[in-house]
């Protein structure tokens, strides 16, 4: 049996009388059934007639806009994988208001009041953070949109954000660092201070490799600095007597200096898990900073603070 991972394509399949099972192939915008199996000259021409469906449907319309942009080479190669979910979820949330509005509307400046009051709605309903967020996105889309030459101009350029949040002061004080240590592994524990004692953000430090610490000085490249292909410069990063301490004394097991207790590379999703855990632990979820109304979290980020 044939067993193909292809964007916008699923499978049903069924059980023959032989007790073999036969797999059925759909397009799945448009629900075509697809002939043949993946690769073959069936299959690869029923897969082109559905998209020029799904082209011929959308022609001239924001929803088309969207796919062309999602699509195209600068959005694969110059955002980040997170960034490019994260656009793609709020562009879904836009094509469902705006969908079939006519590309040529986009070139009247009065559709920017459209957008605005579509913004408002979501700020009432999902938060101000994320309304801002999805016009940023569709902004972000317009722009490029213009580059091409699709439409004459952005509208919705230089917009005024609605969020604003200054966590600049939101930083783990001695307390809240004893807290989280006295409960936390030592592969969390190793984390913290690594964190404390560079200042440098979690994604950088879980893929910093030994080669990087010469006992003296980290040196590194940051992922926020990359644009595209090409990686940021790299920085060097004195270390304390603490952090040359901890490194120093720590076995390597692997080319990176975190790693799980079984010696693993940490994924994103379960370093954050684990810290959360640790904190949630330590009573640290919800505290109160000096200077701060609202109750906030220690979060990874705000601990990124050399003391």
């Amino acid at each position: 049996m044939v067993r193909a991972n292809i964007k916008g394509v699923f499978s049903t399949y069924k059980a023959l009388k032989n007790g073999t099972r036969r797999a059925y192939w759909y397009h799945r915008e448009t629900g075509e059934r697809l002939r043949g199996e993946p690769g073959s000259p069936e299959f690869i021409a029923d897969l082109a007639a559905a998209e020029k469906l799904i082209r011929d449907r959308l022609a001239g319309t924001f929803n088309n806009l969207v796919r062309l942009f999602t699509l195209s080479t600068e959005f694969d190669t110059t955002l980040a994988a997170s960034t490019k979910a994260e656009y793609r979820r709020m562009l879904t949330k836009a094509e469902a208001e705006f969908g079939d509005l006519p590309m040529a509307a986009l070139d009247d400046p009065r559709v920017r009041r459209d957008f605005m009051d579509w913004r408002e709605s979501v700020a009432r309903a999902s938060g101000e953070r994320e309304a801002d967020n999805r016009l940023s996105a569709v902004s972000a889309m317009l722009t490029w949109a213009v580059e091409r030459g699709q439409i004459t101009a952005n509208h919705l350029r230089g917009f005024k954000r609605l969020y604003h949040a200054d966590r600049s002061e939101i930083i783990w004080l001695p307390a809240h660092v004893a807290a989280f240590m006295a409960v936390a592994p030592i592969e969390m524990q190793r984390a913290m201070i690594l964190a404390l004692h560079t200042g440098q953000r979690q994604g950088d430090l879980l893929r910093l490799p030994w080669s990087a610490y010469d006992g003296i000085t980290i040196t590194l490249r940051q992922g926020k600095a990359r644009r595209g292909r090409s990686p940021g410069p790299p920085i060097s990063v004195p270390c304390t007597v603490a952090l040359r301490r901890m490194l120093d004394g720590i076995e390597r097991t692997s080319p990176l200096i975190l790693t799980t207790k079984t010696g693993q590379s940490f994924k994103k999703r379960h370093f954050a898990r684990l810290w959360d855990e640790t904190a949630t632990t330590a009573g640290l979820e919800s505290i109160t900073l000096p200077g701060f109304d609202e109750r906030c979290g220690c979060t990874f980020m705000t601990c990124a603070v050399p003391l």
